[in-house]
């Protein structure tokens, strides 16, 4: 669902954006502590796997809180979704007062120009290369990555465009 909706192009044709998804982290970490020093201050007591499961919402990512929270915290499925999917329903309208205090109007409406074109190549060995390196370096993590490489490896390719039609709009409705 999700990879078949995501297009790497600019992020192939400007690798320094890596940088924004690296920011993402600094999230996760920043709410694994929060929920750390809520123990030290004697406020709820969370073990290191259930703040880990918390910390994974820093990152915006609701079906992947949703599937480490299963593993390291299944106790805390439930709440760990519901605040997943508020977060991402609210961020439309947490982001816009966000941005116009820290940018210029200036800054706002600079109109951003494509890089480079980005060839059907680099578009369809990029998930089958990242899947490699992800089974090798982080294997636990291959099946969640895995899915989504197929999806974004079914759209580039373009051979079953239906099939990547669908799941980019019914079923990813369905199932999320």
């Amino acid at each position: 669902g999700v990879g078949a909706m995501t297009d790497f192009g600019p992020l192939l044709a400007n690798p320094r954006t890596l940088l924004l998804g690296a920011a993402a982290q600094f999230g996760i970490f920043a709410t694994v502590l929060g929920a750390l020093t809520l123990n030290y201050f004697g406020l709820i007591a969370f073990t290191l796997p259930q703040a880990a499961a918390i910390g994974i919402i820093g990152g915006a990512d609701g079906p992947t809180a949703i599937y480490l929270s299963g593993k390291l915290a299944p106790e805390l499925l439930g709440a760990i979704a519901v605040a997943a999917y508020s977060y991402m329903a609210l961020v439309p309208l947490i982001q816009p007062p966000i941005m116009k205090a820290l940018t210029t109007e200036t800054e706002r409406k600079i109109r951003m120009v494509q890089l480079r074109t980005v060839s059907k190549r680099e578009k369809i060995l990029f998930p089958v290369v990242l899947l490699m390196l992800v089974a090798l370096l982080l294997p636990d993590a291959a099946p969640l990555l895995g899915m989504f490489c197929f999806g974004n490896l079914m759209r580039e390719s373009g051979v079953v465009e239906r099939l990547s039609d669908t799941v980019q709009n019914g079923l990813i409705n369905i199932v999320t």
